[in-house]
């Protein structure tokens, strides 16, 4: 049977390692169990009738439904997974469902973080491969999938690649043609603009502030 109220420890670590008062842990618990129960309540049964293995945590398809209808954050797909993949999940990296600590130093970065915290968040997601660089490959991938493709336009692709040219000459600080997280941070530094340059991973303030409205009221 899961636990229905948050454990003191964990409340007591939480309330040191994010930017949430107790009361809005408390709140943010609640909304976290009803979120579980409801992925849960929604699952389907197997092949044999039996309940599927209850998902112990937020599974994918909740989360893209809250950074969706919550946080408005209609960002590309691939922008998305990788949002997903980069929430702290213990030792297993990117895999299973999360779990309410996890959640909630997500959602600390995602609505309270300090400018390094979201500097850290977004080069993450945009890092495909996890290596420390963002690669003209990966601007690539990203940026393609975030531009509409005009009407009449033979090669859509190399609208793309003149922008990942034009993007590395203005974030590249060191010329060696990719972004480590240094190049990144100066430039969003001497930009801020450019903070989702490719694709949008935060909320805006609007949508965040409503939020946490949200837990305060509770």
């Amino acid at each position: 049977m899961p636990y229905r109220q948050l454990k003191e420890k964990t409340l007591e670590m939480l309330y040191r390692n994010t930017h949430f008062s107790k009361n809005e842990l408390d709140a943010l618990f609640t909304m976290y169990r009803r979120l579980v129960t409801s992925a849960q309540n929604a699952a389907p049964t197997s092949v044999i009738a039996q309940p599927a293995a209850k998902i112990d945590g937020i599974d994918q398809n909740t989360f893209r439904d809250v950074m969706h209808n919550t946080f408005d954050l209609v960002t590309e797909d691939v922008v998305l997974d990788r949002v997903w993949l980069t929430w702290e999940r213990g030792v297993n990296g990117g895999e299973g469902a999360l779990k309410f600590e996890a959640w909630a130093r997500g959602l600390s970065v995602l609505l309270r973080g300090t400018d390094e915290e979201k500097k850290s968040h977004c080069f993450a997601v945009y890092d495909m491969n996890n290596d420390g660089y963002i690669t003209r490959d990966e601007m690539f991938t990203l940026l393609k999938n975030s531009l509409l493709k005009q009407p009449g336009d033979e090669d859509p692709d190399e609208g793309v690649r003149d922008l990942v040219e034009l993007v590395l000459r203005k974030m590249d600080i060191d010329k060696d043609g990719k972004l480590s997280i240094e190049d990144y941070k100066q430039a969003v530094e001497q930009e801020p603009l450019l903070l989702e340059a490719f694709g949008q991973c935060l909320p805006s303030k609007r949508h965040a502030a409503a939020f946490i409205k949200t837990l305060v009221n509770k």
